[in-house]
């Protein structure tokens, strides 16, 4: 049975006063969610703080980007050594933001997953089709390519050790939500491709998670999905009622 995991990945928001009131919240009340792991993810800035409100609670530490290099002439980026440092556990990598507006590429995810492995984290390796690209019937082309550019190289022990996350780039932010035969779909034919990559015994060990518009209402479905193993949330992770109420459903699941 694979633990769902339930990542804020708060992006470019909050302050240092809503970060501490945010991170606290979520902490005073993850026994709300037991059965789940849950993992937040704020800016760089504020991870020391977050630590810090987090305290001994039952919620990991994840950051939302890493630099491959281990230090050097890099300005303005974070290596892994200082995530490390700062006791952040995972760190999301290729997020369409990342991917469509700053112009990563699979070779630049690829670096950036096998950096963090070596160091000891937990890389979200995201994959996700634009809208044009699902219209036109490409949308396990672009998964494909995606998964195998990302994740190059990566071995067999460094993939349990990885989470996959699929964000349909349309949904993200949008309000659109893929349906629970959508992501069911694109989820299964990941676990195909782990399957294909590695076996079949390893492949049912990864966890894929689905993110894009999840909020209270329909997480309980789109995680009740065979190969949904949990959800990665943008807007929702902002306000702690609904991030907990997410995680609640994923734990529902979990005991059903």
């Amino acid at each position: 049975m694979r633990t769902p995991l339930i990542a804020g990945n708060w992006k470019m928001n909050t302050d240092t006063a809503g970060a501490r009131q945010l991170a606290s919240a979520i902490a005073s009340r993850a026994d709300e969610a037991a059965g789940t792991e849950l993992l937040v993810c704020p800016p760089n800035v504020y991870l020391s703080l977050v630590r810090d409100a987090i305290g001994d609670a039952a919620v990991g530490l994840g950051a939302q980007n890493v630099y491959p290099e281990a230090n050097g002439a890099f300005t303005g980026e974070t290596s892994t050594d200082m995530l490390c440092d700062l006791g952040v556990q995972y760190v999301i990598l290729g997020h369409s933001e990342r991917r469509h507006i700053l112009g990563e590429s699979d070779q630049d995810v690829n670096k950036k997953t096998l950096a963090a492995l070596k160091a000891g984290l937990r890389p979200i390796v995201c994959v996700g089709e634009l809208l044009e690209e699902r219209e036109a019937g490409k949308t396990s082309e672009v998964i494909r390519r995606q998964f195998e550019g990302s994740l190059a190289n990566v071995s067999e022990e460094q993939i349990l050790s990885t989470v996959i996350a699929y964000e349909p780039v349309w949904a993200i932010g949008t309000g659109k939500v893929a349906t629970t035969e959508q992501a069911e779909e694109v989820h299964a034919d990941l676990r195909n491709q782990l399957t294909s990559r590695y076996n079949a015994e390893t492949a049912e060990k990864i966890r894929i998670l689905y993110g894009g518009s999840v909020k209270p209402d329909n997480a309980e479905q789109l995680l009740s999905q065979p190969n949904v193993d949990g959800a990665l949330i943008g807007g929702a992770s902002l306000k702690a009622d609904d991030f907990l109420a997410i995680a609640a459903a994923g734990a529902a699941v979990a005991k059903s």
